[in-house]
């Protein structure tokens, strides 16, 4: 396994990122234990959870099984940079007209507390915003953070789905109060979805963020099946393979002149991009994670990736020439 920064921060994790949202819904507890597991062993040290998987009823199932795993010990909790997401809302009653989506100090510090509790753990070293809430001021947002922080409750504070422009207002914000501010943006990035490279991707790289992919493979849109009518459940139906079947069979065409799975070569181009810290792999099955550990090594020449960019073309260049000049 090969390590990296986390943006500008001393946090070294692993380039691929353990998602554990399939655990307790498509993956039962047994296969989740052996999955992660299996990612210690090769060597993968950051996985991420969020407080409302298991989804529903079921919120917060996954730190659960998380939890369960953790304490088996044999240095499982130690050796693990546990990131999770708060934004949602857990549906309990206790929280009131407080449950419902978006960020505040009463969530930073309630929702915190309950995956302790599920994580089973006295800290979290990266704790994310899941999306962004603009009725809240930073002045609210940073001081419950640095609460946490001093608290010695998280390490860290990482954003998921923030746009540039946010990115930027978080960082100007901590700066003015002396912190260090974001280390981490969680986003969706992949072959089909290049639109982060106008905005998201720049901002972050420039202001200090390391970028996590996720649905790296479109919701198993890239992962090679698709076409033989095995799309994951993300991926929406058919439609969605006939709108993008010629790109589908092109680039098909080209990992197998590669002699690589195609899922392999879509995280492998993300890990080329040096805004990108860890893809996150969603795996269901340990066979599938097993798979997913080969795009650590493999590395496209320049041939590969400009014959990528033709059949998945990019939003136009960098932020602002692409606005601009």
């Amino acid at each position: 396994m090969k390590y990296t920064y986390m943006g500008r921060s001393g946090l070294k994790v692993s380039r691929l990122c353990l998602g554990t949202m399939n655990f307790g819904v498509d993956t039962d507890e047994q296969e989740s234990f052996r999955i992660m597991d299996a990612a210690l062993d090769a060597g993968i040290n950051f996985f991420d959870t969020a407080n409302i998987y298991g989804w529903g009823e079921n919120a917060g199932r996954t730190e659960e099984i998380i939890g369960r795993w953790f304490s088996q010990g044999g240095g499982r909790r130690e050796r693990t940079v546990i990131a999770t997401k708060m934004y949602g809302d857990m549906s309990d009653a206790n929280d009131g007209p407080n449950g419902s989506s978006g960020l505040s100090a009463y969530k930073i510090r309630r929702h915190l507390e309950g995956s302790l509790h599920r994580l089973q753990t006295d800290h979290i070293e990266l704790y994310q915003m899941h999306h962004v809430d603009r009725n809240v001021t930073w002045d609210e947002l940073w001081g419950a953070f640095q609460t946490a922080v001093n608290q010695g409750k998280i390490g860290y504070v990482g954003s998921s789905n923030f746009a540039g422009w946010d990115i930027a207002v978080a960082q100007g914000e901590a700066k003015a109060r002396g912190l260090i501010g974001l280390i981490s943006e969680q986003h969706k990035y992949n072959l089909l979805c290049r639109l982060p490279e106008l905005e998201v991707l720049p901002a972050s790289k420039s202001l200090g963020l390391g970028v996590i992919p996720w649905s790296p493979l479109d919701g198993g849109l890239l992962a090679g099946n698709a076409l033989r009518g095995g799309a994951g459940k993300r991926s929406g139906d058919m439609k969605r393979v006939e709108k993008h079947r010629s790109q589908l069979e092109a680039y098909k065409g080209l990992c197998d002149e590669l002699g690589e799975r195609e899922d392999v070569v879509s995280l492998a181009w993300l890990l080329a991009n040096p805004a990108v810290t860890a893809p996150i792999i969603g795996v269901r099955t340990l066979e599938q994670f097993e798979r997913s550990l080969r795009a650590v090594e493999l590395e496209l020449d320049e041939a590969a990736m400009k014959r990528i960019d033709e059949i998945f073309p990019g939003p136009g260049g960098d932020a602002p020439r692409a606005y601009a000049w």
